[in-house]
């Protein structure tokens, strides 16, 4: 009988993700978020972290793993050669993205930031750039990378709505976007999961299409996932809450006397207390975890930046006076 096989590039590469995101969470104590596959020629992202606090600064991550990313090796390290296409998206970025080549014998990560100064071009019109084997993925890499993800407010926000922008389209096009989120009520840490997936209306769990960890410190997340989608609004996932709400209710109030079935009070008086609740959590979990699931709704930033966007992506000059 035939057994289908993982091909062992599958298993370095998927090893290369897991060790990179092991530095940079454990070594630069950073966010690490893989993305999804489709997206061209960047496979995470990682947000710095600074004491405890999120930076909103960004870098876009390549990673390439196994030995035969270390066959041309040169002094001071191995050049890596990336095609024209995945130049030039790298290239016109919203983000700086570095390469990080992971060696699978060794268990280390090495890494560049691609950039017009660190690619070179080729004789015959490719493009190499050097990765040296002095940049290790750890501690030393905080400096030079939390300076390439610096930028001026003004360009951080545009950047974090260019990232968002295929969510911004799927809401447009009518797809129901839920976000998921976790609080341990007792612990000061601060440090969650958050995932964004969609709703097919179908009864069944939402669709995950990423997840990522964050940290809020003492802040209340009902307060800060939100702020976390500026072109959206949030509110309660209505069938989640209905149902959690319901049952809450048959629990709370619910009686049986001589075989029949009583309620100490209406559903409706009973409810009154959540009502205009903008963010609350639908269950907890044996008094440790409140569960939160709420709906993404474009809004009116998000529908003005589509329309920019668009405008800036025509092809048609702009007619100037200069």
């Amino acid at each position: 009988m035939y057994m289908p096989q993982r091909r062992p590039s599958a298993r370095v590469g998927s090893a290369g993700v897991t060790h990179t995101a092991l530095a940079v969470q454990d070594e630069l104590g950073w966010l690490f978020r893989e993305q999804p596959t489709e997206d061209f020629g960047i496979d995470a992202h990682t947000e710095v972290v600074d004491a405890d606090n999120v930076t909103g600064r960004l870098l876009a991550l390549q990673i390439k793993s196994g030995q035969s990313w270390f066959r041309e090796a040169t002094l001071g390290g191995w050049w890596y050669r990336p095609d024209k296409d995945h130049v030039a998206y790298w290239l016109d970025h919203s983000l700086p993205v570095a390469v990080v080549l992971y060696d699978d014998v060794k268990k280390t990560c090495f890494w560049q930031l691609i950039s017009r100064d660190t690619l070179q071009q080729t004789k015959t019109g490719g493009w190499k750039v050097l990765v040296p084997n002095t940049q290790v993925l750890d501690r030393t890499a905080s400096g030079p990378l939390k300076a390439a993800a610096d930028g001026d407010p003004y360009e951080l926000r545009l950047r974090e709505l260019r990232l968002a922008k295929p969510w911004m389209d799927m809401l447009a096009r009518g797809t129901r976007l839920v976000v998921d989120f976790e609080e341990w009520v007792n612990k000061s840490s601060g440090r969650g999961k958050i995932a964004i997936g969609i709703d097919h209306e179908d009864g069944k769990d939402p669709e995950q299409l990423v997840a990522w960890n964050f940290f809020i410190g003492l802040r209340m997340y009902a307060d800060v996932v939100p702020l976390m989608f500026a072109w959206a609004d949030c509110s309660l996932h209505e069938e989640t809450y209905e149902q959690a709400d319901l049952e809450n209710y048959e629990d709370e109030c619910m009686f049986w006397d001589e075989g029949d079935r009583f309620y100490r009070e209406s559903f409706e008086d009973w409810s009154a207390a959540t009502r205009g609740e903008r963010i609350r959590p639908y269950a907890n979990g044996a008094g440790e975890v409140d569960f939160f699931r709420v709906e993404l709704t474009l809004n009116e930033l998000g529908k003005a930046f589509l329309i920019v966007d668009n405008f800036a992506n025509t092809k048609v000059r702009q007619f100037t006076t200069s």
